[in-house]
């Protein structure tokens, strides 16, 4: 027999009116109805950005694959692969330029061949013949590791990435904030405490990041909460966030999903996917206004529905996701900003192009379909 679920207690959707959700009203709003959850994230997102909902059109260089790691969750990784010349990254920033990006995320790696020097050489190259690019580039593992083989400090390395012109860092790296997640999925990363002490220097230093958060395998509900408390107390600390990007776990390929899968788990459920976003939306509000629904991992239809659960942005064009497919992930890796604008148009919302720090980006020619320079599925040149 179907039991009504209580309604909302006042003093909980007043809290989250005033940017002060606490763990238990969060706890308490994810036992309750889903579609009260959702319509109280929709509410504060209508609050904090109106109907806007934006997107950017750029594109992921991978510029290598190599990596020493031994994450439990990654099937890209491979100890003998390639490495990117910057005379091969500046022709993809050219291919995406010339296809309208306004952003290149640069994808590092985490191997002794890819140093700071190294990094600052590709950041520089790209900001001297691309000078209104944004590049959005690296991990805080990726800075920590390179500062480290180049024998400087992360502060010194996140005052030289600035001055080499970096606009962002990524949040990526993040996965779960929980020392025991990590210990399981990616033991030989930086801890919890080193990915918090790099991205306050990032923001320190002047740099924004994105936040990130890798959800689905063997974390709990209140582990999945503790992170995102996480990311709002760097926020209220140093106001360098400029988004949050739940990402589910695709369990494919990789050692930790093989283990869920064998046990009959098969990653979050679209449900859970919807329930985050929104819950992100409560425990952020007043502290970082853009919640990204990821087509990527979510596919383009429920990324277009997490418009109606407090998301704001549906994340970019990408041009290659090389990281999901490999894990199994199959909802492509391009899409076009006409179907951007076609799916925020079919949510009831007004569609704007970004670039990387959430600024409107004017459209750089009038794209049409089908207009894509040189940029392959793998995206890795002659290397393919």
């Amino acid at each position: 027999m179907y039991t009504k679920k209580p309604a909302t207690p006042e003093a909980v959707i007043e809290r989250a009116h005033q940017g002060k959700c606490t763990k238990e009203d969060a706890l308490l709003l994810l036992e309750g109805n889903p579609f009260e959850l959702f319509e109280l994230a929709n509410e504060l997102r209508a609050n904090a950005v109106g109907d806007i909902v934006s997107y950017v059109v750029n594109r992921n260089i991978y510029i290598t694959n190599k990596c020493i790691g031994n994450c439990g969750f990654c099937a890209y990784r491979t100890e003998t692969g390639y490495i990117l010349s910057v005379e091969e990254i500046l022709k993809k920033t050219e291919d995406a330029r010339a296809a309208g990006a306004v952003e290149i995320c640069i994808q590092g790696g985490y191997t002794p061949e890819a140093d700071m020097e190294f990094y600052l050489e590709i950041i520089e190259s790209i900001k001297s013949s691309f000078p209104d690019i944004c590049v959005h580039a690296l991990s805080p593992m990726e800075v920590n590791y390179a500062a480290g083989i180049s024998g400087m400090s992360v502060e010194e390395a996140m005052r030289k990435l600035k001055k080499s012109g970096l606009d962002s860092l990524t949040g990526t790296s993040a996965e779960i904030l929980s020392d025991r997640v990590r210990k399981i999925i990616c033991p030989g990363k930086i801890n919890t405490q080193q990915w918090i002490d790099t991205v306050t220097t990032a923001h320190r230093a002047g740099i924004s990041t994105n936040s990130t958060i890798m959800y689905g395998h063997v974390e709990t509900l209140e582990e999945r909460l503790d992170h995102v408390f996480t990311i709002r107390k760097i926020q209220q600390e140093t106001g360098g966030f400029s988004e949050l990007i739940p990402m589910s776990f695709l369990p494919y390929n990789n050692p930790v999903g093989e283990k869920m899968l064998a046990s009959g788990k098969f990653s979050s459920t679209g449900l859970e996917d919807l329930q985050l976003i929104a819950i992100s939306r409560v425990i952020l509000h007043t502290h970082i206004n853009n919640i990204q629904a990821t087509w990527v991992k979510l596919g383009k239809k429920l990324a277009q529905f997490a418009l109606q659960c407090g998301a704001n942005d549906l994340g970019g064009t990408l041009m290659e996701d090389q990281i999901s497919t490999a894990s199994g992930g199959n909802y492509g890796e391009y899409v076009s900003p006409a179907e951007f604008e076609w799916m925020i148009k079919g949510a009831g919302r007004i569609p704007m192009q970004r670039d990387t720090l959430y600024r409107k980006a004017e459209p750089r020619f009038p794209y049409r379909e089908g207009v894509l320079p040189n940029c392959g599925r793998a995206g890795i040149g002659s290397r393919e």
